[in-house]
């Protein structure tokens, strides 16, 4: 469901979360940690930046910052600032015509829900959720799994 930018940019966050609050990292120090390709990691951080996640620093001492606790940032906010989200369809799933609640088609409805299903987890769910360990599955703390994919890498 999720392409390829929107799950560096939520592996971005979840890195961001566990550092020191305030502290500005470095996008390399991220792009490494993640074993992302800097370049392509540090577009899409700015993207982040721009739609209002996290705050950009320039300079030797710069990096990015989460602007919001953990428990504040949903998933989909992480997803629709680096992707198209949930917006509503300007063309007809059916057809070669503008998608209009007011005149809908034959799957207009269940399209709704549809979508709806997809995104309610990611409306639900906040990076401090992702970051308690599930007691449920016996999980692995994220920073765990982050810091062995990057010496991995």
């Amino acid at each position: 469901m999720l392409n390829q930018t929107s799950e560096h940019a939520i592996r971005a966050v979840l890195y961001l979360a566990q550092q020191a609050p305030g502290e500005p990292v470095p996008a390399d120090r991220i792009a490494q940690a993640l074993g992302a390709p800097a370049n392509y990691l540090g577009k899409t951080l700015r993207q982040l930046a721009r739609r209002g996640l996290l705050a950009s620093t320039r300079g030797a001492a710069g990096g990015f910052r989460l602007l919001r606790r953990p428990g504040e940032i949903a998933l989909a906010d992480v997803v629709e600032a680096v992707s198209d989200g949930p917006r509503p369809r300007a063309t007809c799933l059916l057809g070669n015509r503008p998608c209009l609640a007011a005149r809908p088609c034959a799957a207009h409805a269940r399209w709704s829900t549809v979508q709806d299903d997809l995104w309610s987890p990611l409306r639900r769910t906040t990076l401090a959720d992702l970051l308690e360990p599930s007691a449920q599955f016996d999980a692995e703390p994220v920073s765990a799994v982050i810091h062995r994919a990057a010496a991995a890498a």
